[in-house]
């Protein structure tokens, strides 16, 4: 089935505080989002990629795809006032059935191998969410009290999160809610469950300057 990559670079990258958004920040002479872009060629050549842009940054952007893929055919939008709408942005562009992997753009380590792991099990299942085990001990904090929580229990989400499109599509014509802080939340306010699948321990999001550094040294690893 065919595969489209639906990566969402559209974030302005406050926390990282630089005036440009960590997303077009170059890890190892070449901007992050380019190596999570070539992670899904790697993984299948023919993949079709959407990409969600910033607005403010969206002629650099497209500048900075031209000249580090030439010869690539991207599909852009521009991203909403949360990820729910950004996301809804990218998924109007698909045009036929296929799989589809959301994915941040700032998760720029992940491996083929996890991509076509999630394209597997999505297949099969309907849907892959890659994730992760805590290392660390888990507390819940409400109303200012806290409980540990049995972290064998717990597991950390990552992307891409993956899904047959006619599932995710039809997840996205809800309104948006302050719960959905993934695609695979959505997904299960239809009463639809979700697949987990084992993710990476490499597959960090870059979010803060440390991030950026971790990640240099990983991808000469």
């Amino acid at each position: 089935m065919k595969k489209t990559a639906l990566i969402v670079a559209g974030g302005s990258g406050s926390r990282m505080n630089t005036v440009m958004p960590k997303q077009f920040l170059l890890l190892d002479d070449k901007p992050v989002l380019c190596h999570t872009i070539e992670a899904f060629v790697r993984a299948d050549p023919d993949f079709e990629i959407i990409i969600v842009l910033p607005e403010t940054h969206l002629l650099e952007a497209k500048s900075m795809l031209q000249q580090y893929f030439p010869q690539r055919h991207f599909i852009t939008t521009t991203g909403g006032s949360s990820r729910f709408a950004s996301v809804r942005n990218g998924l109007q562009l698909i045009s036929e059935n296929c799989i589809v992997f959301v994915h941040d753009a700032v998760r720029c380590l992940l491996s083929p191998d996890l991509i076509t792991r999630a394209y597997d099990h999505a297949l099969q299942f309907g849907s892959a969410i890659p994730v992760i085990a805590s290392k660390d001990s888990v507390r819940i904090i409400d109303n200012l009290q806290s409980q540990a929580l049995d972290r064998n229990l717990v597991r950390l989400v990552q992307t891409p999160q993956t899904f047959q499109s006619e599932i995710l599509l039809a997840a996205f014509q809800q309104d948006e809610k302050p719960h959905f802080t993934d695609e695979a939340s959505v997904v299960e306010a239809m009463d639809i469950p979700v697949h987990l699948i084992e993710g990476e321990a490499h597959n960090i999001k870059v979010t803060f300057p440390i991030d950026l550094q971790l990640a240099e040294l990983l991808l000469k690893k």
